[in-house]
C-alpha cells in the first residue's frame, strides 16, 4: 500500500471513532486544573456540556422563505395553544428528522410529528420559532434543534 493510502484509512479510522464521543466531561479537580473528557471523571466537581448546534439539515430556501413569511405573521398574530405533548417537527427530506423518529420508537416515546412540508406543520414550526433546520422536538417545555442521541437522553431524562 502507498502512504497516501495508508494515510487516508488512519484519518477514516480516527474520524469514525470521533463520532460515537457524543458525551464529553469537564471537570475541575481540586487543584483547579480543568479537564475535558469523554469519559465521567470519578472525583472532582463536574459540569454537563450543553448541546447547541446540534446536526440539523438546513432549510431548503424556498421553505426559509415561507418559514420566514409566516414567522413574521405568527408574531403579528400569537396563536394561544401550541400543540401539546412531545412534538417532532420533521420533514421527509430530512436524515436527522429519521434518525430522530428512529430514537423516539426505540425508546417508546409517543409523539405527534408536524411536517414542515405542509402548510400546518410550516404554521406550527413557525409559532414555536422553529429555527434555521429541522428537525426540532418539543418535549416538557423544551425543545432540542437538530438531533443528537445524547441530547435526547438528557431531555428525557428530565421530564420523566
Amino acid at each position: 500500500m502507498n502512504f497516501k493510502l495508508r494515510l487516508l484509512i488512519a484519518c477514516m479510522v480516527l474520524l469514525s471513532c470521533a463520532a460515537f464521543s457524543q458525551t464529553l466531561y469537564k471537570s475541575v479537580g481540586p487543584d483547579g486544573k480543568v479537564v475535558y473528557s469523554d469519559k465521567q471523571p470519578a472525583e472532582g466537581r463536574v459540569e454537563k456540556m450543553k448541546f447547541q448546534n446540534l446536526p440539523a439539515t438546513p432549510l431548503p430556501q424556498a421553505v426559509a422563505a415561507a418559514y420566514a413569511e409566516l414567522l413574521r405573521k405568527a408574531k403579528a398574530n400569537p396563536v394561544t395553544a401550541p400543540v401539546a405533548g412531545t412534538v417532532l417537527y420533521s420533514a421527509s427530506w430530512c436524515g436527522y428528522c429519521r434518525q430522530a423518529k428512529a430514537y423516539l420508537a426505540s425508546k417508546g416515546i409517543a409523539y405527534s410529528e408536524l411536517d414542515i412540508d405542509t402548510p400546518t406543520g410550516m404554521a406550527g414550526f413557525a409559532q414555536v420559532g422553529g429555527g434555521r433546520g429541522v428537525p426540532l422536538l418539543m418535549a416538557g417545555g423544551q425543545k432540542v434543534q437538530g438531533y443528537s442521541a445524547q441530547a435526547y437522553d438528557d431531555l428525557f431524562s428530565k421530564i420523566k
